[in-house]
């Protein structure tokens, strides 16, 4: 049966039904893999910002005569603003697997997940506070 409190206890079904613990061995390798998995997610997110602040920054491709030039093949900004997109949905799928994992409602995925981060934030984004500000989002799932 699947809980709807929190609760606390070594048995949790995590995701799919064959990632079940059933000893604390398997129980906190659970643990860890959350941890690490937040901490990853922070670190999608510094990249994701980093190819799109790439995206924005690169300058337009110079004009001849008054018109612009068209490459032949597409240039870094797209480049960059076609790998902010992917990353971004990757971002959204790692989010809304760590809410998931949250909703199995066992106290310690949720203090590995939320942990994990604040590591990954404290590693990974805290140096972007003053130039991210406005990009900011506190949802792990968006």
């Amino acid at each position: 049966m699947m809980h709807m409190t929190l609760y606390w206890g070594k048995d949790v079904t995590l995701l799919v039904d064959s990632w079940k613990t059933d000893s604390w061995l398997s129980y906190l390798l659970t643990l860890l893999a959350c941890f690490i998995f937040a901490s990853f997610y922070q670190y999608m997110e510094d990249r994701r910002l980093r190819f799109g602040s790439l995206a924005s920054s690169n300058p337009s491709p110079p004009s001849y005569g008054g018109a612009a030039a068209v490459p032949l093949l597409p240039n870094y900004r797209n480049s960059a603003k076609f790998a902010t997109a992917l990353l971004f949905g990757i971002n959204s799928a790692l989010g809304y697997l760590l809410m998931l994992a949250i909703m199995s409602f066992n106290g310690g995925v949720f203090l590995a997940i939320v942990l994990g981060l604040a590591v990954g934030y404290l590693l990974f984004r805290s140096a972007d506070d003053e130039k991210v500000a406005a990009a900011e989002n506190v949802c792990a799932c968006a």
